[in-house]
């Protein structure tokens, strides 16, 4: 319930892979080779570029991730859940 409510307040870019379930790297390299071979037969120049963010989620507040939740009309309930758990080491949903 809360993966649904959360999904739907936060979408999330179809080309990303962390944190969800799929199979992230061979559809991503498919596509990259997809991309290759489109470009060497159509002599068109390439650029690619990986983004790693290392660390995402210890360089931003966890404040500001309550506050872009509270900006995004996810249920107050969920937003308190969340904010719980990056406040204490222990959490218990019932």
């Amino acid at each position: 319930i809360i993966t649904a409510r959360l999904t739907k307040a936060c979408p999330i870019n179809p080309r990303q892979r962390r944190f969800i379930w799929a199979p992230a790297c061979s559809e991503n390299l498919k596509l990259l080779q997809m991309l290759i071979r489109r470009s060497k037969q159509e002599h068109e120049d390439l650029a690619v570029v990986f983004v790693d963010v290392a660390k995402a989620f210890d360089t931003i507040s966890h404040q500001h991730i309550i506050k872009g939740l509270e900006q995004r009309d996810v249920d107050p309930y969920i937003v308190q859940l969340i904010a719980a758990c990056t406040t204490t080491s222990t959490h218990a949903l019932t």
